[in-house]
């Protein structure tokens, strides 16, 4: 019987020997790297913490002890230990095991986050918690290095350190989040895993303290003394002493031994504790260790070199016909600079990285920085492009209005995985910009149909300097051939295109949805339903001469868009027309009002109604019900 298969409960690491730890160690490595060939995911981070998250579990009462960490990329290891392995084979996938921590999942899943940085807050909160009621406990944080960059983090460090609860947490450091590293707290950890000197002067601390056979008294007290003083002096442990916490490392994450030693003594200490651990990210996977590629994969590759089994001959993703586009921009115009956070390859910020790298700035995991910093680059002259996904420039909301729109900045906001996003699940879900943009006074609001047009949008907002400007596309690929952006013009401001004319309903269809809007039409076209397409590619301002002409022509207008119902398109053009012309019935057709979990992404879309069937059974229900009312 496999090591993992005789686990019924984490408690039951607890009688393994040193030797069966380490041999688990290597099955769930090699479990890990055999599932996510199949099923896609997160592996390199996973693959980094095997160790500490088996001595995690030896050392700690879980799930009684609170175990939190941060994103979830890290946790395919905690939940193989956890009840899980049967289940890994549905990784990611509908109704199957999530690719995150999820509460709902696991009660040893303490608390659920895509986004980086939240764990040291949710764990001191379960502390205080835990105190304030009267409980008896552990509560750790686990949080990657790659998400020191994130302030939220500081502001967890800064309380947690203050208060002075009883609260450990684990710096996974690794020197990537996604990328490399950015930044001062990047250089200052990495310091410590370079200074030979304090490494050479801890071991002889140690010997010396070995010596002494466990006396007590003066000289123990010198020596501990002497021992922070170098501390110090020569280690980033500093900065978290100050911070309030008791640092302990850095220590090898990748050994058993040291780890779980070190974790049994602090679990026995009170206040707060750091431990610095220092560990590689994709350790063990055959095609490469530590390498940005690694850090997620899609299903069906070939672990032994990272590459997809079956070539795919669909047409390039949006992300990357960006990514082409951006880095001709960069030619074409030496004011654009690029702003990313953390994401350079998710984002395609890479291409422009390579061919301007002077005016490409990765800021770490700090979207809300990366936007002020861009408010900063537009009061200067330079044309600042910040490329983000939708559901992190979330974290940047304030800085959006507050230090852009309220400024009237001509900061352009690429965003990235906007709509439905698949099995990244529900974290990632870009359905909130549609609304949240809007919401914007002076923000120019803008969807593409197709590739060609995202590239036409992204030249008008460059081209223009009224004011903050954004572009939303999805996790997807370009229906057409895109050509080079040199033979692009900038989409005209605030129009609109109609692609099909019709004497009844007219569809307004939002950047993904004109295509299965387009295809809709033709279907009940078929039936005797002739109806209106128009491609409302600026949401904000909107097309005033067409929309005039539509209220004239039509009696029903249906809003097609991918992202939420409320508040988004839709109920803007309802309060628009209302005013205009309360005679026209306006009709919202999106996202529904809850939460989108994980599936593939053409299947979300038809759950919701957002492909050519549901969109066309929607036009025939509100004809129906205008014939009845009419």
């Amino acid at each position: 019987m496999s090591l993992l298969a005789r686990l019924k409960s984490t408690s039951d690491l607890k009688a393994f020997s040193r030797d069966e730890l380490r041999a688990l160690a290597d099955e769930m490595r090699a479990r890990l790297i055999d599932v996510c060939s199949r099923t896609g995911g997160h592996i390199g981070a996973g693959l980094g913490v095997v160790e500490l998250t088996i001595a995690l579990h030896a050392v700690l009462d879980t799930p009684r002890d609170q175990l939190v960490w941060d994103v979830g990329h890290q946790g395919y290891p905690h939940k193989l230990l956890t009840g899980r392995d049967e289940g890994m084979e549905t990784l990611r996938q509908e109704e199957g095991i999530s690719g995150f921590l999820k509460r709902t999942e696991s009660p040893y899943d303490a608390f659920g986050a895509g986004h980086a940085a939240t764990s040291i807050s949710a764990a001191l909160g379960m502390a205080v918690g835990r105190d304030l009621r009267g409980e008896d406990f552990k509560v750790a944080a686990v949080i990657g290095d790659g998400a020191l960059s994130c302030g939220l983090a500081y502001e967890g460090l800064n309380n947690a350190g203050h208060s002075e609860r009883d609260i450990i947490v684990v710096l996974n450091d690794n020197e990537m989040s996604i990328a490399p590293n950015v930044g001062a707290m990047h250089k200052y950890l990495t310091s410590v895993q370079r200074n030979s000197l304090y490494n050479r002067l801890r071991s002889k601390i140690g010997e010396i303290a070995d010596g002494m056979g466990g006396k007590t008294g003066v000289p123990g007290t010198l020596l501990r003394k002497w021992e922070e003083s170098v501390k110090a002096f020569l280690t980033p442990g500093v900065l978290f002493e100050e911070l309030g916490f008791r640092y302990f490392g850095p220590i090898d994450g990748h050994d058993i031994d040291q780890l779980v030693d070190t974790f049994a003594a602090v679990r026995e200490l009170k206040g707060p504790r750091l431990v610095h651990v220092i560990t590689q990210k994709g350790k063990g996977f055959p095609a490469g260790e530590s390498v940005e590629k690694w850090h997620a994969l899609p299903p069906g590759h070939d672990p032994s070199t990272g590459k997809q089994l079956k070539a795919s001959t669909a047409n390039p993703a949006y992300t990357a016909v960006f990514g082409k586009g951006l880095a001709e921009l960069g030619t074409l115009d030496p004011d654009v600079a690029v702003i990313t956070a953390a994401m350079p390859s998710g984002t395609g910020t890479g291409a422009f990285a390579k061919a301007h790298p002077k005016r490409f700035f990765d800021v770490g995991i700090a979207e809300g920085h990366a936007v002020t910093f861009a408010a900063g680059l537009a009061t200067r002259g330079v044309k600042p492009i910040v490329a983000i996904y939708s559901t992190f420039l979330q974290r940047g909301y304030d800085n959006v209005v507050h230090d852009v729109a309220l400024q009237h900045l001509p900061v352009v906001f690429a965003m990235d995985r906007a709509g439905l996003v698949g099995e990244d699940g529900e974290t990632h879900m870009g359905l909130y910009d549609i609304a949240y943009m809007l919401a914007v006074p002076g923000m120019t609001v803008t969807a593409p149909k197709d590739g060609t047009e995202l590239l036409a949008l992204l030249r008008a907002g460059v081209e223009q300097d009224a004011g903050p400007f954004c572009v939303r596309y999805p996790r997807d690929v370009v229906p057409d051939a895109v050509p080079d952006l040199a033979k692009i013009e900038a989409t005209p401001h605030a129009t609109w295109e109609v692609l099909r004319r019709g004497r009844e309903v007219a569809i307004l269809a939002v950047g993904t949805m004109v295509g299965p809007s387009l295809e809709a039409a033709e279907t009940l076209a078929a039936e005797g339903l002739d109806v209106t397409v128009v491609n409302c590619r600026y949401l904000k301002p909107y097309d005033e001469l067409t929309l005039t002409a539509l209220l004239a022509d039509h009696r029903s207008l249906l809003v097609v868009e991918e992202g939420t119902v409320v508040n988004g398109f839709g109920a803007y053009m309802a309060s628009v027309v209302e005013r205009r012309e309360p005679s026209v019935r306006v009709v919202a057709h999106g996202v529904p009002d809850r939460i989108i979990y994980a599936a593939p992404r053409k299947r979300q879309l038809a759950n919701c109604g957002l492909d050519a069937t549901g969109i066309a059974e929607r036009v025939r229900a509100l004809h129906e019900s205008e014939a009845v009312a009419g």
